[in-house]
């Protein structure tokens, strides 16, 4: 097996990968990934959140796998104790003394085509404005109107 070193050949710094030149199973380029991802924990990995950090992952392994950008089509729902993610440096500073480790991931993740919603529910129950949000994400009215929302427009659900 030919492993190459630890890389992150499109969201540079997050969501690590490793290629494998001999595998039984790789990413079909002729296909269209349509994928909605529920993120609901505050859960970190490496510093951001761990729902985050999957998509980086996922984006990180479907360019190793040679999938064309046009066919990548990635859509993230915050909420729940994810809820916080979204805040502006400002307002996380406010509420947990320090700067959002999330926003140079986020802002990477829109550069690369995903859309991140938060759950205007979620915001809500927590007091958060729509002008405490980062300018990377974006508000919705509901996660369980979201998540249906795009399954049953095709995307495949990632838990």
């Amino acid at each position: 097996m030919n492993a190459q070193e630890w890389q992150t050949p499109t969201i540079d710094g997050y969501g690590k990968i490793k290629y494998f030149d001999d595998t039984a199973e790789l990413p079909d380029t002729s296909l269209t990934y349509k994928m909605i991802f529920n993120i609901d924990s505050e859960k970190e990995k490496e510093g951001v959140n761990a729902g985050l950090w999957k998509i980086a992952r996922t984006l990180n392994l479907l360019k190793a796998g040679n999938v064309a950008n046009e066919k990548i089509d990635i859509v993230a729902i915050l909420h729940g104790e994810a809820t916080y993610a979204i805040l502006s440096h400002e307002e996380y500073k406010k509420q947990f003394k320090t700067q959002n480790p999330n926003m140079e991931l986020l802002k990477l993740l829109k550069e690369n085509g995903v859309t991140v919603f938060v759950c205007g529910q979620a915001m809500a129950s927590r007091k958060i404005k729509k002008e405490d949000m980062n300018a990377y994400t974006e508000m919705a009215l509901s996660a369980l109107t979201v998540l249906p929302h795009y399954q049953l427009k095709g995307y495949a659900l990632i838990p």
